[in-house]
């Protein structure tokens, strides 16, 4: 079990490497990952917080940021983010933090995500989170020294 588990994780960060490599050749990429123009591919992002897990959104309750479409499981939700979207707006516009951390970007999944001081950062698979959860504050300092340079000019 031991085997297969470190095999999965290697497989998993060895794919990200070649995602990161694949999404920073392009251009400049749009400050917020989104697919189809919504962002965290439809779920609500005060969910993390006030439900501590990944809720999908309603397509009748939105609000728009840096050119993305957040979707809301309520309009109490709405309401947070709309007051204060800095805290609820996934870092780093919602592309994989480790891969920021690395200089790159990558798309995420919802169910990849943690909060660190009241920040909601995703990631591009659950065994990529396992690997950034290994050094968060770290990590952190290296994607903060990154963002926004890894979108381009």
């Amino acid at each position: 079990m031991q085997t297969r588990r470190l095999f999965l994780n290697l497989s998993a960060v060895a794919f990200l490497a070649g995602t990161i490599g694949t999404f920073s050749a392009h251009a400049a990429q749009p400050p917020v990952f989104a697919t189809n123009g919504v962002a965290i591919h439809g779920y609500d992002p005060v969910a993390y917080f006030t439900m501590s897990r990944p809720v999908e959104g309603d397509a009748a309750i939105t609000s728009d940021l840096e050119g993305a479409t957040f979707r809301f499981a309520n309009a109490e939700h709405k309401a947070l983010f709309d007051a204060d979207p800095e805290k609820y707006a996934p870092k780093y516009g919602g592309y994989c933090a480790y891969a920021v951390s690395k200089g790159a970007t990558a798309m995420t999944v919802p169910e990849a995500w943690s909060i660190h001081d009241g920040r909601l950062y995703l990631n591009y698979s659950t065994g990529v989170r396992r690997t950034w959860l290994k050094d968060v504050a770290g990590n952190i300092q290296r994607a903060d020294a990154n963002w926004p340079g890894v979108l381009g000019p």
